[in-house]
């Protein structure tokens, strides 16, 4: 993919990801990040929560995951940042969560980046606001 043939409103190929109980106990381990809100479901509705919910940064290396897929390049991405605006929910039902990430090229800037919008929604929800991501393709 070359500068020159992305347009501002182009989308990104969506990503869809499905989340289970298992797949937070291993990023908890890659993380070190062992807050029970994310595997005993006990604590979690304890706490005020509907049930155990998936890392926040786990959500956003998905959101990350989708643009570094369409750059074909991790390293393209200049800036990144997202806001937690809903917890994904993972329920221990078999099927757990799935996340649904989708992104558009927002603005192409003058010294060559590219500015892109992503979205997140898990449970027909959003579950990050104001993401987005500066990318740097190869002119």
């Amino acid at each position: 993919m070359k500068l020159s043939e992305i347009n501002v409103g182009d989308e990104l190929p969506p990503l869809s990801v499905p989340l289970e109980r298992s797949d937070l106990v291993r990023y908890a381990g890659a993380s070190g990040d062992f807050n029970p809100i994310h595997w005993n479901e006990r604590f979690a509705k304890d706490v005020g929560l509907p049930d155990v919910i998936a890392h926040g940064m786990l959500t956003m290396a998905l959101a990350g995951r989708l643009v570094s897929s369409w750059t074909g390049d991790p390293g393209a991405i200049v800036r990144y940042g997202v806001r937690f605006t809903r917890p994904v929910v993972v329920p221990d039902d078999g099927s757990g969560a799935v996340v649904e990430l989708g992104g558009k090229v927002a603005k192409i800037n003058e010294d060559g980046t590219i500015k892109v919008s992503i979205t997140a929604k898990s449970a027909d929800q959003g579950v990050l606001g104001g993401a987005s991501a500066t990318v740097r393709i190869a002119a």
